[in-house]
């Protein structure tokens, strides 16, 4: 048997349970998410605890990216009581856009200990390059 030590606890869950706050397809709750420069690529951590891997869908569309996730209801036998229940089940969902500097054909996705992992390369176009100074003896004229 579990002890309640948060008065408020109780509150909090029925509030959530009226106000419907679980998320859905429709309308999916958000997800923590850590975003970072690495090097050379630009990472995305989100924290997705309890959900297997079939149960997260990753889409790119031009640079958009759309992570959307469902943490299912485990089933349970039939003789089993809840006593206590506040890890929340639905939809969660995050969109972020994108620079045109990232490299989104070479996204990489790991998904470890309950946290997704994007690794998006930063594009060879955003990256610092010397440029070379040509001669000076050849004076070109442009004329309009």
């Amino acid at each position: 048997m579990l002890m309640r030590t948060d008065p408020f606890r109780e509150l909090d869950r029925l509030t959530q349970q009226l106000l419907n706050t679980t998320g859905t397809w429709s309308r999916p709750s958000a997800m923590p998410m850590d975003a970072y420069r690495e090097g050379e690529e630009y990472v995305i951590a989100l924290d997705l605890p309890g959900v297997s891997t079939d149960a997260i869908d990753i889409d790119v569309e031009r640079n958009m990216l759309t992570v959307k996730a469902e943490r299912r209801p485990v089933t349970k036998a039939d003789d089993v009581q809840m006593e206590l229940s506040e890890r929340p089940l639905g939809v969660f969902s995050r969109q972020v856009v994108l620079a045109d500097t990232l490299d989104t054909e070479r996204i990489k996705a790991d998904y470890d200990a309950g946290v997704l992992t994007l690794r998006i390369p930063i594009a060879e176009r955003a990256k610092p390059r010397k440029v070379a100074i040509g001669g000076g003896s050849a004076h070109r004229e442009i004329s309009g």
